[in-house]
């Protein structure tokens, strides 16, 4: 690995920056700026945060007379220069934060930043990666032991040789923690610029109670089908409506990447609790709080999306990771600094507010807040 593992990463040029603080230029430019620098970090960063990984599961670059080098690379290339840039961009944003221009969860996430690149996982619900993160900040030798390495780059090499994520390490989490204030950053920009024909009308977060969500696979259901299907789910009665009670086309894979397991929809309607499954279908079940669980039960925590406008632009892919709805409902979570659950507890859903013979013009997106 190259002496300047740091500079693979894409760092603030504050040159650039304390050279246009001494112009005319507004606050709002200013802040423009470091939005234009986030977005381009998004396209390099998660990259170089790889390339830390590889070098850590390479065995040749860990003997004992290596260490103090790896040391400097690790401690001081990487993670002395994101404190020293996270304690300076937070400086910047505050003189710039009365004028009104800031996206105010940026701070919140460069707080979580900074506990990470400090050695902090008090968040984390993972006693074992917290014990090896403290072991590597009191001794840095403890980075010979491969296992240790493991835990700290987030990958483990499978039975053929092949690199297979297995935990999810240290450096995942400053992955993480590094889009987060990107994301912070230039999401809130990025959702007025997807806005093209619609317009979010609505955007909420809610907790529900416990839930069941009962329906039957298939995105390709007929009208028929569908009919027959929510036919059966009205004779269920009112006693078991959950108060979210829209026909819904829900999206998930079952707690598990997209890499890992197909993407699945499911037509159906979010019931309470414990309702009576009919012959035929299947349910999914909800709890409001993290079960720290892959996969079943989900959070019954999610945003809420409903947009208006033109429905042939809400719906557009082209242009778009999925679509303009789904797009736009995770970018402002994103900008909010709100955890998505991505791949434990991740599920999607489209709204059909008037009945599923209508096009759908809300959508729901797992959050754990």
């Amino acid at each position: 690995m190259s002496p300047t593992l740091g500079e693979s990463f894409h760092f603030l040029d504050w040159t650039e920056i304390q050279g246009a603080q001494g112009t005319s230029l507004s606050s709002a430019e200013l802040y423009a700026k470091v939005v234009s620098w986030s977005r381009k970090a998004r396209g390099v960063n998660p990259t170089a945060f790889d390339d830390v990984t590889a070098w850590m599961l390479d065995d040749s670059h860990w003997s004992a007379e290596k260490l103090p080098e790896n040391e400097q690379l690790l401690m001081q290339g990487v993670l002395v220069r994101f404190i020293e840039q996270n304690t300076r961009l937070r400086q910047f944003l505050l003189e710039l934060e009365p004028a009104g221009v800031v996206n105010k969860p940026v701070f919140a996430a460069l707080d979580h930043f900074d506990e990470l690149l400090h050695g902090s996982l008090a968040s984390l619900n993972d006693p074992k990666l917290q014990e090896t993160v403290a072991a590597v900040f009191a001794n840095f030798a403890a980075m010979q032991d491969r296992e240790v390495r493991e835990y700290i780059a987030g990958m483990k090499t499978g039975p053929t040789g092949t690199d297979s994520v297995d935990v999810f390490g240290y450096i995942n989490h400053l992955k993480n923690g590094d889009a987060h204030v990107q994301w912070a950053l230039f999401m809130p920009v990025k959702v007025q610029e997807q806005q093209q024909g619609f317009q979010v009308q609505n955007f909420e977060y809610r907790t529900m109670p416990p839930l069941r969500f009962i329906g039957r696979e298939g995105a390709d259901l007929d009208q028929s089908a569908k009919a027959e299907l929510f036919a059966t789910l009205d004779t269920l009665g009112t006693s078991y409506r959950s108060g979210f009670d829209y026909d819904m086309l829900f999206k998930h894979h079952y707690g598990r990447g997209v890499d890992q397991e197909p993407w699945r929809e499911v037509w159906g309607r979010l019931m309470k609790a414990d309702t009576p499954v009919p012959a035929g279908f299947i349910h999914l079940d909800f709890i409001p709080t993290h079960d720290n669980q892959a996969g079943l039960p989900y959070i019954s925590q999610f945003a809420l999306a409903t947009f208006s406008g033109c429905l042939e632009a809400m719906h557009k892919e082209e242009g778009y990771d999925v679509d303009a709805m789904y797009d736009v409902t995770r970018n402002i979570i994103l900008g909010e600094g709100v955890l998505i659950p991505y791949p434990s507890k991740y599920w999607t859903a489209e709204v059909f507010q008037d009945g599923f013979n209508q096009p759908s013009k809300s959508y729901l997106f797992s959050v754990d807040r």
